[in-house]
């Protein structure tokens, strides 16, 4: 009896291990079946950097001035890029290389999302131009552009000027290693602002260069014989001043310009559209013909937020 126990007890462990142990494996594959997958810690989007938003509101421009130039011509001087707060950017297109040029330059317009706008923030806050005002003179190169920045963001405007930036030697001693440091900064981020098309992701360009229309003309006119002589083998051309007022008459004396120039702020919706007709006949060196009197223009289309007529101020 007590034998006969012992081996049904036998016989029921052998009939239970096979059971428990598959029941172990079958748990085990199970498990790692529904094991979840790593996933990617999220990263953080950058905190938005504050700028306005209307459409005649300036957040970024570069520019370059002065150098071998005569200075009434800088009155004709366009930004190289400006941003403004609907995320419409205005840049020079290629300009055809007749001389002389045409009266009215390439001027086109993009359109950036508000991801847009922040990419060049940040490439801007990098470069050092949200952290307030600040000059880079250069000694040593005589005659050069001076290239500013201007930013309009986190509450401020930061204006920041380099004199030859990108003609300077690296390796100069004069250059202190934060000179030398921020110049090189500032090279690559006006590189990456002027071929912004080329990097920033597809789906934040809106629109992606168009003529810029032109709404409003700044006008700047002086007697013929007050302009630099044009060179002896150019033939010159003469049309007739298209609008009403006499160009003796026209606009406000400009004596930051000469003596003897005329300033004028072209917007009508009758006049504008007449002239610009005119001006697209016309090269830089046209003189136009007003009441049997010759004259010389400088014609600059003005971007959304400039006045006209009025000194330019660095």
């Amino acid at each position: 009896m007590h034998g006969r126990e012992r081996a049904r007890a036998r016989k029921r462990l052998r009939s239970t291990v096979p059971f428990v142990l598959g029941a172990f494996l079958l748990g085990a594959c199970a498990s790692l079946g529904t094991a979840p997958t790593p996933q990617p810690t999220p990263q953080p989007s950058p905190t938005p950097i504050p700028h306005p938003t209307g459409a005649n509101e300036l957040v970024l421009r570069i520019e370059t001035s002065g150098g071998l130039i005569p200075p009434f011509r800088l009155v004709n001087e366009l930004p190289e890029f400006s941003l403004y707060g609907d995320g419409t950017v205005v840049t020079l297109g290629p300009q055809i290389l007749i001389y002389p040029p045409p009266a009215l330059p390439n001027v086109l317009r993009s359109r950036l999302s508000e991801e847009g706008i922040q990419a060049l923030l940040r490439e801007a806050a990098a470069a050092g131009l949200l952290a307030g005002d600040a000059d880079y003179p250069m000694e040593g190169i005589a005659d050069a552009p001076t290239t500013f920045f201007t930013v309009n963001a986190v509450g401020r405007i930061s204006r920041v000027s380099v004199y030859a930036l990108g003609l300077e030697d690296p390796d100069d001693p004069r250059l202190s290693p934060e000179q030398r440091v921020a110049r090189q900064r500032l090279a690559e981020f006006a590189r990456k602002a002027r071929d912004f098309l080329a990097w920033l992701p597809p789906e934040t360009i809106l629109e992606r260069e168009t003529p810029y229309v032109v709404t409003r003309l700044q006008l700047v006119a002086f007697p013929a014989e007050a302009a630099e002589p044009p060179p002896s083998d150019v033939l010159v051309s003469t049309l007739d001043w298209p609008l009403p007022t006499p160009l003796r008459d026209f606009g406000d004396p400009a004596p930051w310009i000469g003596p003897t120039a005329r300033c004028a702020v072209v917007s009508s919706r009758k006049e504008l559209p007449r002239l610009l007709d005119e001006l697209r006949r016309a090269n830089a060196l046209t003189r136009w013909r007003s009441d049997s009197e010759l004259y010389t223009l400088l014609v600059r289309p003005l971007l959304p937020d400039e006045p006209g007529c009025v000194p330019k101020q660095w």
